[in-house]
């Protein structure tokens, strides 16, 4: 037997509450919902009684939720997230074809050939909604195993990265210690050394994985750091010569041929990474229509150049 509050609590009304909480008050979320205020308001007061707790505070002129309020709410968009996840998983039962496919794109790779790809999924009109997402760093692969993505382009993987994953290697992106020409390192003697360069800012792309659980590469203890959100904002902080980092060989090399950047040698080992894309595993099961278009397009080598090739104007 189901209880009243489980009777209430459904979708519609989840969605109800969120409109209030959206708009501020009672009478704009029930235009939202095409509904009149006093239809809305007794439904509310529905809910609560069956709770036993007020929701939201009506003592000012909008509808402040309550403690009690932002929890349900917090669990509303939790669980309405689950309900159009439940949805898309059947509709891709019935029809080979995802609803929503998301990728995530490290900002390490063209997000022009990212486009291209984009143009060429999107011509085959497929009943598919497409969503790319720009990640960094480890925030990338987090993307896919916390399941906000399908597929992620661009990830640094490990022998501990999960083990429902499945990945291919895209290539290996070979990087440069660079600075502009007017930059005090451009000048400077060469090997440069960890102690020298620790004496200067560095420009670090900041990781996009939540709460604090990334990580950084290449900084030393101490250093002044100026920390930019992706790959092309750090290579503009360092045309401008706010700083010195490590860019990726084929991002800096136009730059480098122009001047307006200058390569240095430094005493470290050079960093070379193993770049890949990667897909959860589905046990066996056919995988969806969308997915199977991209990994044959990621498949083919001359994509794999491209993606690793980002163009920037010079």
């Amino acid at each position: 037997m189901s209880s009243p509050s489980r009777d209430l609590l459904t979708p519609d009304a989840l969605s109800m509450l969120l409109a209030i909480e959206e708009t501020g008050s009672f009478a704009a979320a029930a235009r939202q919902r095409g509904l009149v205020p006093s239809a809305l308001t007794y439904r509310i007061r529905q809910i609560e009684d069956a709770l036993d707790v007020l929701l939201f505070d009506r003592s000012s002129r909008q509808a402040k939720p309550t403690e009690a309020g932002k929890e349900l709410l917090r669990e509303a968009k939790r669980l309405l997230q689950d309900v159009d996840a439940l949805a898309n998983r059947v509709k891709r039962v019935a029809t080979g074809w995802e609803s929503v496919f998301t990728v995530a794109v490290d900002s390490i790779i063209s997000r022009s050939v990212v486009m291209e790809l984009c143009e060429g999924f999107l011509a085959q009109k497929p009943p598919t909604r497409l969503r790319i997402r720009y990640e960094t760093l480890s925030g990338t692969l987090a993307a896919l195993k916390s399941g906000q993505a399908d597929l992620a382009i661009g990830v640094f993987m490990t022998p501990a990265s999960h083990a429902e994953l499945l990945h291919e290697s895209l290539g290996q992106v070979s990087f440069v210690y660079a600075v502009a020409p007017h930059h005090p390192l451009a000048n400077a003697p060469e090997p440069l050394s960890d102690g020298l360069i620790q004496q200067h800012r560095a420009v670090a792309v900041a990781d996009s994985v939540p709460r604090g659980e990334g990580v950084t590469i290449g900084l030393l203890g101490g250093q002044d750091v100026l920390t930019v959100p992706d790959m092309p904002s750090k290579l503009e902080a360092q045309l401008r010569g706010l700083g010195g980092g490590f860019l990726p060989e084929s991002l800096a090399k136009p730059y480098l041929e122009t001047g307006r950047l200058v390569a240095k040698k430094v005493s470290r080992v050079q960093r070379i990474s193993p770049v890949e894309y990667a897909w959860r595993n589905p046990h066996g099961k056919n995988i969806g229509h969308a997915l199977s278009w991209w990994l044959l397009q990621l498949n083919q080598d001359r994509t794999k150049q491209a993606l690793l090739q980002p163009h920037h104007r010079v």
